[in-house]
């Protein structure tokens, strides 16, 4: 495995810094409400960087997120490119990928995703020529009320179906959640959709897109993590008390110390995963392991990073609490650390994926 850059995702990652950097400040977030940062989100599209994502591979990908984690940027970057681009490039029809990749390129449409499928239930009926109609409801899904388009698993069957938001019998009601995702509940009443299964040698559409989303996610909490770390190493490098830096305390040296372990292996499972994917490899077990640093070390990192900045840290307009309200939310939409582990010992014990099709989520999980 060489996880080192390509020219090209050293290139994507670069120009993702220095608009996220640039755009996504304390003072302009503060403005953003719950909703997307309409100016960053038309900034990263004019600059192409949904779309490198699909030059770049998940590889990129996850570096461009990590960028986007580290300010805490409020645009639907990572759902729209795990959902849309990369799940619609590499399970799509030709005439699916022709008539749909180019405004989510262009920010003209948003994607996303009502998984994981456990946190709801969807029933289809499937007609002859691809379509169908959906009912149900999922809780939570991130984003919806920016998204045009919902990639929606059927919970029983594993297939994906992709549902445009201004359906007939579609609802979508606001969710504040513990980030501010612009979050919704989904209902379905027999709302018409597509099916999303290009038949060929590519793997399960169902268990490829739950692996790159947890990749992807897993990329998004490394910089949200980082983020966290740098704003507490900052606090406690300048920070005197008794007449010297908080730093020079052995206790906090061994608090950042942890984190900055924790926040590497986050980082280092996610490019993994994403190496493998990229590389046409078997990647399920390794974005579950990714998935499961990011959400037990990642609720440590950021509950540290808040800790490091003492009483401040409990200010919630301090912008470290942003970092540990998106580590959190982060967390809770991979799934309980426990319940995440689980699957994966029984993949790794039985050597049967849960992902695959044997079960339902529900069962699953």
């Amino acid at each position: 495995m060489d996880f080192t850059p390509t020219p090209e995702q050293t290139a994507a990652r670069e120009l993702a810094a220095r608009i996220f950097g640039d755009l996504s400040t304390p003072e302009r977030l503060a403005t953003c409400g719950t909703g997307t940062d309409a100016a960053l989100w038309k900034a990263l599209c004019a600059a192409g960087l949904p779309g490198a994502a699909e030059e770049t591979g998940l590889l990129g990908l996850v570096l461009m997120l990590e960028e986007q984690g580290r300010t805490t940027a409020q645009v639907p970057f990572a759902a729209t490119c795990v959902y849309g681009l990369l799940a619609i490039g590499a399970h799509g029809s030709p005439e699916q990928r022709a008539r749909l990749l180019p405004p989510l390129r262009d920010g003209e449409a948003v994607a996303t995703g009502a998984f994981p499928a456990r946190r709801g239930g969807v029933r289809s009926e499937r007609a002859a020529d691809g379509t169908g109609r959906l009912t149900g409801t999922v809780p939570v899904v991130p984003w919806l009320r920016e998204a045009t388009h919902v990639l929606v698993p059927d919970g029983t069957t594993r297939t994906l179906w992709l549902v445009r938001t201004d359906a007939p019998g579609v609802r979508r009601d606001p969710v504040e959640t513990t980030a501010p995702w612009s979050a919704g509940r989904l209902t379905l009443e027999d709302a018409p959709a597509e099916t999303i299964a290009n038949p060929g040698p590519a793997p399960d559409p169902y268990a490829d897109t739950l692996a790159l989303a947890r990749t992807a996610f897993a990329g998004l909490q490394a910089g949200v993590c980082a983020g966290s770390l740098a704003r507490a190493v900052s606090h406690t490098t300048t920070r005197e008390q008794f007449g010297r830096p908080l730093a020079a305390n052995q206790g906090v040296q061994l608090r950042a110390a942890d984190a900055h372990m924790d926040t590497e292996a986050i980082r280092v499972t996610a490019y993994e995963a994403a190496w493998r994917r990229d590389a046409g490899l078997d990647a399920g077990p390794h974005a579950l392991t990714a998935a499961w640093w990011a959400a037990e070390a990642g609720t440590r990192v950021v509950h540290s990073g808040q800790h490091l900045h003492g009483g401040i840290g409990a200010d919630l307009d301090h912008p470290v609490h942003r970092h540990f309200l998106w580590g959190r939310q982060v967390a809770g939409y991979l799934g309980a650390g426990g319940e995440v582990l689980d699957e994966l010992g029984e993949l790794l014990t039985t050597g049967r994926h849960p992902d695959a099709g044997e079960r339902s989520p529900d069962e699953a999980r």
